[in-house]
């Protein structure tokens, strides 16, 4: 939504994503940069993100791990839309790299998004969710549940990114605040929230 507001005009400055193919879609369409670095025809990659498995504490099945996404016990998985998120790539791709895909593929309650995939498993409308780091860490849900990191190897990076808006005003503001995330204090916050740095 934010992209196509960008498309239209919309007087933003910065713009930062959680998915890079919507800040490349912007630097492509001449409405975006990353001036100031070594390719500015690419997002500057502020963090990266993690997949993890989380379940509620009262699910009565066994600890979140890989062997659980491959239980019978798993009546139903919530994962965000592969076509809109890309943890929900990510957990397309782990569940690929684990040849359970097609098995789990009856299983799966798909989310618009990675937050609304949370909330399916937090509620009790899915069993499990692969869902990002951040949220697992937010205190709502690391009150009401556990979660298992799934392991890198599995699925491609999750990089997000940011492009500075062409017809900015604010160029340098704009570039303090780059300079400030991706700052050292910043990206070890960044990494208690649960997104891994930068570089």
């Amino acid at each position: 939504m934010l992209t196509a507001q960008i498309q239209n005009g919309a007087p933003f400055d910065l713009f930062l994503s959680a998915d890079l193919s919507y800040p490349k879609r912007l630097i492509d369409a001449g409405l975006a940069d990353a001036a100031g670095t070594a390719d500015s025809s690419t997002p500057i990659v502020y963090a990266r993100g993690t997949l993890v498995l989380w379940t509620r504490k009262d699910a009565n099945l066994p600890p979140p791990s890989l062997d659980l996404l491959r239980s019978p016990e798993l009546k139903r998985l919530a994962i965000a839309s592969p076509e809109r998120a890309p943890y929900g790539r990510a957990a397309v791709a782990a569940l690929n790299s684990l040849k359970i895909y097609d098995a789990l593929k009856p299983r799966l309650v798909t989310a618009e998004n990675i937050a609304q995939a949370a909330q399916f498993v937090d509620s009790g409308n899915a069993d499990a969710g692969l869902i990002s780091l951040t949220s697992a860490l937010t205190p709502q849900l690391a009150a009401n549940g556990f979660y298992f990191v799934i392991p890198r190897e599995l699925y491609p990076p999750i990089e997000q990114g940011a492009v500075i808006v062409s017809n900015t005003t604010q160029r340098p503001a704009v570039h303090k605040l780059l300079d400030y995330l991706l700052s050292a204090p910043v990206q070890a916050q960044l990494a208690r929230s649960g997104l891994l740095p930068a570089k």
